[in-house]
């Protein structure tokens, strides 16, 4: 089963007076990347989070804003350093002196000096905030996620597997016609003759000559083993399309080889036909190709 890299979750938890807000986004991205912003009070659990992540997405960039509220009495302190501010007075007091105006000790002006009076969120018990609501949180933004993951995954496979079917469509038309082309090639050749020769055609022509020229022209263009290899490569690209995990890196690979058959294909074909059907593949392919770098 694909699963799109493109995704958003949202979970909330509310408990009393205390609230849990997991919001998350993800892209694609060759491998996982996590980043994650959540409250200082709660920076200890980021390394549960991301491992909790880790364990349900092994591709894409995601992006995760927690938010943790608590309307407690006792869910932050002030804190004040008098030590600070005594130092902030004096020197205010010697800048006085210098200048030669008077300062006069103002407590309020002295208070707006960086980290005199600060707040600070009181400890938390980082078990009781992760089962109760962190993890809860977490497990309904990420349902969310995955689930808008699936269903754009379950959009590409679709648009996917219907272009599959035109190449393989292309493959079979291309096999049916491969067997002509020698044909067509000795047609062209004694018409290039005819008219070099004229009327001496038949009285210079060497039916065995002819006859070998056309046959190292039909091995030199043969492409049986590459048509029977790229139709194997298909059918295992459909398998694997299907299948459960992580398989986004395994499909860029075999569009690769994919493409090496019908580039190869295409050197070959000395044949009006099958190059216009290996330029409407590699058109089909390349669409492909950019729909696997959204799946994980």
């Amino acid at each position: 089963m694909a699963l799109s890299m493109t995704g958003y979750g949202r979970g909330e938890v509310l408990l009393t007076d205390r609230r849990m807000l997991v919001e998350m986004k993800s892209v694609n991205n060759r491998y996982a990347d996590f980043q994650i912003r959540l409250p200082r009070v709660l920076s200890s659990l980021e390394s549960s989070v991301r491992q909790y992540l880790t364990r349900q997405i092994s591709r894409g960039k995601i992006d995760v804003f927690i938010n943790f509220t608590s309307l407690a009495a006792q869910s932050s302190q002030i804190i004040c350093d008098t030590n600070l501010a005594a130092e902030y007075a004096r020197a205010l007091q010697q800048i006085g002196e210098t200048i030669g105006t008077a300062w006069t000790p103002d407590a309020e002006a002295v208070a707006r000096f960086p980290d005199v009076v600060r707040t600070e969120s009181t400890e938390v018990d980082e078990d009781e905030m992760w089962q109760q609501l962190l993890e809860p949180a977490l497990s309904q933004a990420l349902d969310h996620l995955m689930s808008m993951r699936q269903t754009e995954g379950e959009r590409l496979a679709e648009d996917i597997i219907a272009r599959l079917d035109r190449l393989h469509v292309m493959c079979q038309e291309i096999s049916l016609r491969a067997p002509e082309v020698p044909l067509a090639w000795r047609e062209r050749l004694m018409t290039r003759i005819e008219s070099l020769l004229g009327d001496k055609a038949a009285e210079l022509f060497d039916e065995q000559r002819l006859a070998a020229e056309v046959a190292v022209f039909a091995d030199k263009s043969a492409i049986d083993e590459e048509l029977v290899r790229l139709g194997s490569h298909l059918e295992q690209f459909a398998s694997i399309l299907s299948s459960d995990g992580s398989i986004g890196k395994k499909l860029d690979f075999l569009v690769q080889e994919i493409n090496r058959e019908i580039n190869t294909i295409g050197s070959k074909a000395n044949d009006l036909h099958l190059t216009t059907q290996v330029v409407e593949m590699k058109s089909e392919l390349e669409k492909i190709r950019e729909q696997i770098q959204n799946i994980e």
